[in-house]
């Protein structure tokens, strides 16, 4: 993003093989699990467990992503993933992140995500622990 934000969570990766297309650039929906992956690792060093909330009935969904692709990463390229939470209410909440090239500190992607979680009774709303916990950590 223009102006970083306060992140409160890091998590680093390295591009495989598997993972680049036949231009040698990372294919645009591995971007996706890479944010994904990251977002379920904060959640879970929080104490919240996206597989144990569906258990107890609550979905977390994504309703939204926006993703501006600015520099293309490459099989052996290491990256972290910044994480921020910028707004969390008793609907929804939504995360920034990017991914910077780990030797060249350069921004290779910035990513804004909107989601919910639907209860058992199908109205979208936040359970509160899970409000407590991503409200603590607001940029």
């Amino acid at each position: 993003m223009k102006n970083s934000p306060a992140y409160c969570f890091e998590l680093e990766f390295a591009v495989r093989d598997s993972e680049v297309d036949m231009f040698g650039v990372v294919n645009n929906s591995v971007y996706l699990r890479y944010l994904e992956h990251t977002r379920h690792t904060f959640l879970k060093s929080t104490g919240i467990d996206a597989a144990h909330m569906q258990q107890l009935g609550f979905n977390l969904v994504v309703t939204r992503i926006e993703i501006d692709y600015k520099q293309p990463l490459r099989s052996g390229d290491l990256f972290v993933v910044k994480l921020a939470v910028s707004a969390v209410t008793r609907v929804r909440f939504v995360f920034l992140q990017d991914i910077y090239h780990l030797s060249s500190q350069q921004l290779t992607t910035s990513a804004r995500i909107v989601g919910t979680a639907i209860p058992p009774n199908g109205r979208p709303g936040i359970p509160d622990d899970f409000y407590q916990v991503l409200h603590t950590h607001l940029a």
